[in-house]
């Protein structure tokens, strides 16, 4: 799908982000950024300090976005659309007002934005958009900026990890290799939250596709990294619960453990995964196999690019094809007004919130 930019719909790619710490005397003032609004003990945020202090201050998570942007960059200057990519985070540099002042600034007026998480919640969809639009409020005559669509059951995002599952499970002798467990991981929410959000459904979708392309049907759905007060409900069960359990019911030689709910391999996955996960699976005797997140994997990029033609071409008032696998039609590319709302605090099942209007 060629084009000139004088013919896009688009004049600049987004792609919005968490963000995280770079040294030692960021991971504070991240963790307060995070954390503003919340009800949160000082003492709970020193306790999630220590994790980043652990790998000397420095989440990954930002330099996986620069790769992830080089190799999207690369591939558009490749397959077009020649497109310029910016790059806008939620709670640390660079910042998303200033990334959209940089882009008014650049006369940029319209960009099409892929958000780094690929599972419809509050916190990694709405709030984004949310961040978004308290950007351009900030900015003032800031681009517009639309979202692709949440491509969970995309055949790339499929394909990429059942690549990372596959090369995981090569790793285990062939005589085990049958018997190995899959845990999918994603990063838990609040019940409240997940009761109004299709995110549930949509990871355990894809988990689903993906242990049946990678031809092994012994796999679970769980979860990590809650946080929040104890007596407030997350999604469970929790991985490092499920390893114990499994391992009390015997038979759990070997494991795989793939995060499935993450596009890069953050601090979440180093820390709850390659760090908790693997310290607990030592002291049980269990092999542990950590798969990787689709991260850069040339499938995934594809897909990405793919996702902005589809999009493009729906723009120009043209019927792609919106390729998704499995028992659901691909995601909708433009939010409803009442999608992933959640109000903090509010108990699962006690009434729906109110919806705003975007």
């Amino acid at each position: 799908m060629a084009a000139t930019n004088a013919d896009l719909p688009y004049d600049a790619v987004l792609v919005v982000s968490f963000g995280g710490p770079e040294g030692p005397d960021d991971v504070m003032p991240f963790l307060e950024n995070v954390l503003r609004g919340k009800n949160v003990p000082r003492e709970r945020m020193f306790e999630v300090a220590e994790h980043y202090q652990h790998f000397g201050g420095v989440s990954p998570i930002n330099e996986q976005c620069r790769r992830l942007i080089a190799a999207l960059q690369a591939e558009l200057d490749q397959h077009g659309p020649k497109l310029p990519i910016y790059w806008g985070n939620r709670n640390w540099a660079p910042m998303l007002d200033d990334t959209l002042q940089r882009m008014a600034d650049d006369g940029v007026r319209r960009a099409i934005a892929f958000f780094t998480s690929t599972f419809s919640c509050y916190s990694g969809c709405r709030q984004y958009r949310e961040n978004v639009a308290a950007a351009q409020e900030k900015v003032g005559r800031a681009p517009r900026v639309d979202k692709l669509r949440m491509p969970y059951n995309h055949p790339g995002f499929i394909e990429a990890n059942a690549d990372h599952l596959r090369q995981a499970l090569e790793q285990i002798p062939a005589e085990r290799r049958g018997a190995a467990k899959v845990l999918f991981t994603a990063h838990s929410i609040p019940l409240s939250m997940a009761e109004n959000c299709k995110y549930q459904r949509q990871l355990t979708e894809a988990s689903r596709l993906t242990a049946e392309a990678a031809g092994h049907p012994d796999w679970e759905l769980v979860y990590q990294s809650r946080s929040g007060p104890p007596q407030q409900p997350w999604l469970e069960p929790d991985v490092c619960d499920r390893i114990e359990q499994l391992h009390g019911e015997g038979g759990l030689d070997d494991l795989v453990i793939l995060p499935i709910g993450f596009v890069s391999d953050h601090m979440e996955v180093l820390f709850d995964l390659d760090t908790e996960a693997r310290e607990l699976c030592e002291k049980l005797g269990v092999n542990l196999v950590r798969a990787a997140t689709i991260g850069t994997h040339p499938r995934a990029i594809r897909m990405i690019r793919e996702l902005i033609e589809e999009r493009i071409a729906t723009e120009r008032g043209e019927s792609p094809e919106r390729p998704a696998l499995g028992q659901y039609p691909a995601n909708h590319d433009v939010c409803p007004v009442d999608c992933c709302l959640y109000t903090p605090g509010r108990p699962p099942g006690v009434g729906r919130p109110a919806a705003a209007s975007k």
